[in-house]
């Protein structure tokens, strides 16, 4: 392996029923009824692959934008402050570049969440390239995101990369784009449903791949 491209949301960050908090009430404040878990198991997708799933088209074309601003506006208000790192995620890091390999962050999260999030891990001095939603016109799980991190690390070739992600949406993502994908529970979605995906391994969450890292498909030769 040469390089290695995380998700942020649920893999480094415990976000995940925060984000699907914030989507129940913004889809409220618009007058959308929701069921909250079946908002949080769309977690992962980008706005413009979540909201078909709950709105018509015509109210996507409609209101699309308008309510994912209110969204990211209300999260970043009400719930940002309360996010917080999954344990080992800057041990890790420290691992993976101390082996030589490159670290990407792949995001369906604007830049500037991006941007936070590192501050709030405590990586961005580890952290060699980025990609979020403003890089891709679609987000996952079709694998713009992804292939624009691939530019990025060029000349790398996909076997010598992979993924790290904590929902099907990633390792769907990834797989479209020649990536494998390395899985991790702490964003709460089923072993089963990441293994069906094609995840290639499965770890509890950052410390558990970091314990297991010799061991792993990151430690490959």
């Amino acid at each position: 392996m040469r390089a290695v491209i995380f998700d942020i949301d649920g893999t480094l960050l415990d976000s995940v029923d925060l984000h699907a908090q914030a989507w129940v009430e913004a889809f409220a404040h618009f007058g959308v009824e929701t069921d909250p878990e079946r908002v949080r198991s769309q977690i992962g997708k980008g706005g413009d692959e979540l909201m078909p799933v709950f709105l018509p088209p015509d109210r996507v074309e409609r209101d699309g934008k308008t309510i994912e601003a209110w969204r990211s506006d209300l999260f970043k208000r009400d719930y940002l402050d309360r996010v917080k790192p999954f344990p080992g995620v800057r041990a890790l890091f420290e691992r993976i570049r101390a082996a030589d390999m490159t670290v990407a962050l792949a995001s369906s999260g604007k830049r500037d969440e991006v941007e936070h999030y590192q501050e709030i891990l405590g990586i961005a001095d580890l952290v060699d390239t980025t990609t979020s939603s403003d890089d891709a016109e679609r987000s996952k799980p079709h694998p713009d995101i992804f292939e624009a991190a691939l530019t990025k690390l060029a000349p790398l070739d996909t076997a010598s990369i992979l993924v790290v992600g904590d929902t099907p949406y990633d390792a769907e993502a990834a797989g479209k784009a020649g990536l494998a994908t390395v899985g991790v529970l702490c964003g709460g979605f089923p072993e089963a449903d990441l293994s069906a995906a094609g995840c290639i391994a499965i770890y509890r969450d950052p410390q558990d791949l970091l314990d297991g890292f010799d061991r792993s498909p990151l430690a490959a030769r």
